[in-house]
């Protein structure tokens, strides 16, 4: 049976995302902040970028639509992430991360509104197996993060919206524009912010600038912008009902391999969100 392009890229995104999703807080728990982490998964984007350039022989489209498409993308998810790291400095991550992690709900909504996609009945029931696992999935037992105020409530918020958006645009752009020239633009946004990641980084604190700094941190990081680029490809193909809610079930892998190498058991309330996405894969997988 023949892999279907969108089934093959949205499976190369969900295990490169789970894999870079176990490991992604080795440097920064060797020194080497989550904001230099961010600057240096940046420019792992560019390689990646270079290859897209590539496949379509250079042919960059840079009319006004499309450099606001691609831009806007970019702009979202990347804006996001670092808004993100503001959310987790005041807020606890327990509550962070199951907020953010619904982010397909924007997506499915404005899909389902403006797109009108459709899906079979067995696929309605995978996306509704992944909405109920993806925030499962993201469940951290409660710690001792503190909580200043309630902005880390709105700035989660921010962060669940503009990456619900950010998926609708990469599949809307991709009607009018090819999916190399969306992560180009993508890949050009992240280099813009990285003046940015760096204010937000605390210089007065040892940094770790060794191999587990900066270089783990880059060989982590290209994972997730391969992962980028196999969405774009993915959206390209499929349908983001779809794709969207099955490339977020990516912590099922990085559970999995937290596992097998530091011997963590998963908590109750994840190992429910396993068995919630291991049906949704299967039933999205058709």
């Amino acid at each position: 049976m023949k892999l279907k392009p969108w089934l093959l890229f949205a499976t190369v995104t969900t295990v490169f995302w789970g894999v870079w999703g176990a490991f992604i807080e080795t440097p920064e728990k060797a020194g080497f902040p989550a904001t230099l982490g961010y600057s240096v998964w940046a420019l792992t984007m560019i390689p990646c970028a270079l290859v897209a350039l590539l496949i379509i022989a250079g042919k960059l489209e840079y009319d006004a639509r499309s450099v606001f498409l691609g831009s806007t993308v970019g702009f979202l998810g990347a804006g996001g992430q670092l808004i993100l790291f503001e959310a987790l400095r005041l807020g606890p991550a327990y509550l962070v991360f199951p907020i953010i992690s619904m982010y397909p709900v924007i997506t499915i909504f404005m899909s389902l509104a403006l797109l009108h996609e459709r899906a079979s009945p067995r696929a309605w029931a995978g996306i509704i197996f992944a909405l109920v696992a993806i925030p499962l999935l993201s469940y951290q037992p409660p710690g001792k993060s503190p909580v200043r105020g309630a902005l880390w409530l709105l700035l989660a918020f921010f962060v669940f919206f503009m990456w619900g958006v950010q998926a609708y645009v990469m599949k809307f752009s991709n009607r009018t524009m090819r999916a190399e020239s969306i992560f180009f633009y993508m890949m050009a946004t992240g280099l813009v912010l990285i003046p940015v990641a760096l204010l937000m980084t605390d210089f007065s604190r040892p940094i770790n600038w060794g191999f587990k700094g900066p270089y783990l941190a880059a060989l982590i990081q290209v994972l997730n912008s391969i992962g980028a680029l196999c969405l774009v490809y993915a959206l390209r193909y499929g349908k983001a009902i779809i794709v969207v809610p099955m490339t977020a079930l990516a912590p099922v892998l990085t559970v999995i391999i937290s596992l097998a190498l530091y011997h963590v058991i998963p908590h109750a309330i994840t190992t429910a969100g396993m068995v919630f996405a291991t049906f949704a894969i299967y039933l999205l997988a058709e």
